[in-house]
């Protein structure tokens, strides 16, 4: 049998492994389950085993390869990458894939494992370079499905296929790192700075509101007093004139009777002594008539001028009695009689 060593095989996820020897042939042979046996007759290749019980013929079938059917995860070196603004980066990664065809994993390529870590880090500097810094952090998930469709374009003539790529960590240099730490810092200290200025302009709009209700309260209130107090006025005006027309009415109503002159030449001579009594208590400077003293000469001149008053003024004719209507049907017989 030959025990010739063998390239690295896709056995298990474990990276650069090599097997020291390949299953023999002993005719009857079980492949454990997600394995794939690729068998070669006379050098040349035969049929992949399935899981499961096969036979082969001695001396004439060799197996050549054994490829895993499971998911193999490949960690990615680190290495480094330039951005979009020439920051230099340091970036490694994880990659998850499965082998779909066996035989082009065995005869598409000779080290399928080499070849798509190699395929993972070119990819990964050509994204990475088409990306700012910031980005680089903001758009992991995007860059990820960018490496992972442009592995399984290339891979797809391999028989793998390339499930996942993932980012796991980033080194950036200590100076930029402590200018990112910086800016950070800065945009913090504007959020707060702006959040401070608004919550001041949010009080000053609320106190400006508040005064603004107050003083229309206040103007309303005025308003109101106003108009109560106009109301009011002009109630107190009325009930004035209603008073002073009644106690004209009812001074009318006395000088018309029996002795009115004498009554209305007391009161005369009562307002007469009253005014001289306030004389000099707003003024220094008084004006008097010649003849203060002469209070019987004062009295029956205002009632000459009262009489003169009174005479001047029209009287109403007194009402005719209207005839009935037993008269004015009456008339005009008496008148044809005539």
């Amino acid at each position: 049998t030959d025990k010739r060593t063998a390239p690295r095989l896709w056995v298990t996820p474990a990276q650069q492994r090599w097997a020291s020897s390949l299953p023999m042939n002993t005719v009857v042979l079980f492949v454990p389950q997600q394995e794939a046996w690729v068998v070669e007759r006379m050098g040349r290749f035969h049929r992949i085993l399935e899981p499961g019980l096969n036979f082969l013929i001695p001396l004439l079938d060799r197996i050549r390869y054994v490829q895993s059917l499971k998911e193999i995860v490949i960690d990615v070196p680190e290495q480094s990458a330039v951005s979009l603004d020439n920051v230099t980066l340091q970036i490694d990664g994880v990659l998850y894939l499965r082998i779909l065809d066996p035989f082009k994993a065995s005869y598409g390529v000779e080290e399928p494992e080499y070849a798509v870590t190699q395929l993972a880090q070119t990819t990964m500097r050509s994204e990475l370079g088409k990306l700012t810094l910031d980005k680089v952090f903001r758009e992991r998930e995007s860059l990820n499905s960018n490496i992972v469709h442009s592995i399984n374009q290339a891979s797809d003539e391999w028989g793998i296929r390339c499930l996942r790529y993932e980012i796991k960590d980033i080194h950036v240099p200590p100076r930029v790192k402590e200018s990112m730490q910086m800016q950070v810092e800065a945009e913090r200290k504007k959020r707060a700075t702006v959040l401070e200025s608004e919550g001041t302009r949010e009080a000053a709009i609320n106190v400006a509101e508040g005064r603004k209700q107050a003083q229309i309260l206040a103007s309303e209130g005025q308003k109101a007093e106003q108009i109560n107090k106009a109301a009011g006025e002009a109630q107190a005006v009325l009930v004035k004139a209603e008073a002073k027309a009644k106690a004209i009415t009812l001074l009318s109503d006395a000088l018309t009777q029996q002795n009115g002159n004498a009554a209305a030449s007391l009161t005369v001579a009562e307002q007469y002594v009253s005014a001289f009594s306030n004389l000099a208590k707003e003024s220094n400077t008084i004006l008097l008539p010649s003849n203060t003293g002469d209070i019987s000469g004062m009295v029956s001149q205002a009632m000459t001028i009262y009489s003169t008053l009174a005479k001047a003024s029209p009287k109403a004719p007194p009402e005719e009695p209207q005839p009935s209507s037993e008269e004015v049907r009456t008339e005009p017989e008496e008148q044809r009689n005539h």
